[in-house]
């Protein structure tokens, strides 16, 4: 997005100079930060009938939030690490694995806790909360790049160096002047969006009910008959009705389907084992590879070979999340001697009886609910068996029409891609849009400055008086009470 570009020019050219009235300071200069904590699950009292909002990376997802899913009891003040943070806060995501693309920050205009992986910031008096909360989000780029850890297994800003940044900090008239401001341009842009995504994903469902209903016949009018599929140990549902002519035919009676390698951690150092690159659950997708990130292995050699992928093989994964289960596409060698994890099945259609766009088209659709329906669900994966899989019905149109319906479905398909990228051009022209708004929100192009504003290095001089005088007090806890056993008092 351009506005974590624009967050980069305000923050990292100290030499320029500043619109007048305006002055530097780094974000830990401009507001008391916090972190939370989790009150104890074993204490169920500390949540039964809360009152206090707790505010987790959960409810993160508007600019100024209108609640938390969970609430806390006032018990959890005392007795558990969560403090309570005074209306008008500036919160933001320090662990979570979305921070490997964005910086979730929100102003929260009422009184609220955070979890462990949350900080807020308090502004001081005289910093605009919801001009804070923009700016930190303008800097998201910048945030990422210097602030993230590396080579921690989840996500992680290191906060002291986010509390560092430098910013220009303009009056405070002038911060209400930019919110107001950005209200207004922002609604429009909102707007476009919230347009676009609804596109998008009409453009989506569109292509997926073409693929469906062409893999079975459905297009152009086709007339359709119900047809016959013998009964095996799964819950097809309701099966499609079929032009005449056409057949079902479980996976496993038209395909070669296999499993793929799992890791043997202990043997990656075995110097009869070759090394060769291997498809994990992130590459195949609904409908696409993502070949971007290609990961190797060293396996047996007789196993590299029979594990190969080909042209035409259809891939399909075995696992992940529910809506992951069954989704697909084509391997078309773009990678050599590349084979495929266990979690990845691989079908290859047996003497050419099906187009293997044919299937996985099939596949990512009717498949898509058929895997949901048939697969298993543990505490965080769900997964369907090779057995299973092998079950999956499959339409057989007569092969001497395959070739022409696939041009027919492509010819679709062209058409709902081109909405679909229609809409994707409306949604970066969005982001271009919001950046560049951001970027003159914060290099004071977006207001006119008011030479009667006091001035922010008042203002700054201010805050940093009162706060080398201020005396932070301690905070209090009250202690549990402990009873020894066999003193408990009696009633009175």
């Amino acid at each position: 997005m351009r506005d974590s570009g624009a967050g980069d020019s305000v923050a990292v050219a100290p030499g320029e100079g500043l619109p007048v009235g305006w002055a530097r300071a780094t974000l830990r200069e401009l507001g008391e930060w916090y972190g939370g904590g989790t009150p104890s699950k074993r204490r169920p009292e500390f949540w039964a009938d809360g009152t206090i909002p707790w505010l987790s990376p959960k409810d993160m997802g508007e600019a100024v939030l209108s609640g938390t899913q969970d609430l806390i009891h006032e018990s959890a003040l005392v007795e558990s690490p969560v403090k309570l943070l005074s209306a008008g806060s500036v919160a933001l995501v320090v662990r979570s694995g979305i921070l490997e693309r964005k910086v979730p920050v929100a102003y929260v205009p009422f009184e609220v806790t955070l979890n462990q992986d949350m900080k807020a910031v308090v502004p001081h008096q005289g910093i605009e909360g919801r001009w804070l909360a923009s700016m930190i989000k303008a800097l998201e780029r910048l945030i990422l790049d210097r602030c993230r850890k590396q080579g921690t297994t989840v996500a992680s800003l290191e906060v002291s160096r986010l509390m560092e940044i430098e910013i220009p900090v303009p009056p405070l008239p002038e911060q209400r002047r930019i919110v107001a401001r950005l209200d207004e341009q922002l609604a429009h842009i909102e707007a476009g969006e919230a347009a676009a995504r609804t596109a998008l994903a009409s453009s989506e469902i569109l292509r997926d009910r073409i693929t469906g209903q062409g893999a079975c016949g459905g297009l152009d009018g086709a007339e359709l008959f119900p047809a016959e599929l013998e009964k095996a140990d799964a819950d097809d549902g309701a099966l499609p009705d079929l032009p005449l002519g056409w057949r079902w035919a479980r996976l496993g009676e038209i395909a070669a389907v296999a499993g793929g390698v799992t890791k043997d951690s202990k043997k990656q150092s075995d110097p009869d084992y070759v090394e060769v690159p291997y498809l994990r659950v992130a590459n195949v997708q609904r409908g696409r590879l993502v070949l971007d990130r290609i990961e190797k292995i060293r396996v047996p050699a007789v196993k590299a070979d029979a594990l190969r992928l080909v042209n035409g093989d259809v891939l399909l994964n075995e696992g992940g999340d529910r809506d992951k289960l069954g989704r697909g596409w084509i391997w078309e060698g773009q990678i050599e001697d590349c084979i495929h994890q266990n979690h990845v099945f691989r079908a290859r259609v047996i003497n050419d009886v099906l187009d293997p766009l044919l299937l996985a088209w099939h596949a990512n659709s009717f498949g898509k609910s058929w895997c949901d329906r048939n697969g298993k669900q543990t505490v965080n994966l769900a997964s369907i068996s090779l057995r299973k899989i092998k079950l999956l019905p499959v339409p057989v149109p007569p092969r001497e029409v395959q070739a022409e319906l696939v041009k027919v479905i492509q010819s679709h398909v062209e058409e709902a891609a081109a909405a679909h990228q229609l809409a994707q051009g409306a949604l970066a022209q969005a982001s271009e849009l919001r950046g560049a708004l951001l970027h003159a929100a914060f290099t004071g192009a977006l207001v006119p400055q008011d030479p009667a504003d006091e001035p922010a290095s008042v203002l700054l001089d201010r805050i940093r008086a009162q706060r080398l005088s201020a005396v932070k007090p301690a905070r209090k806890r009250v202690p549990r009470k402990t009873t020894p056993p066999g003193q408990e008092e009696l009633p009175q």
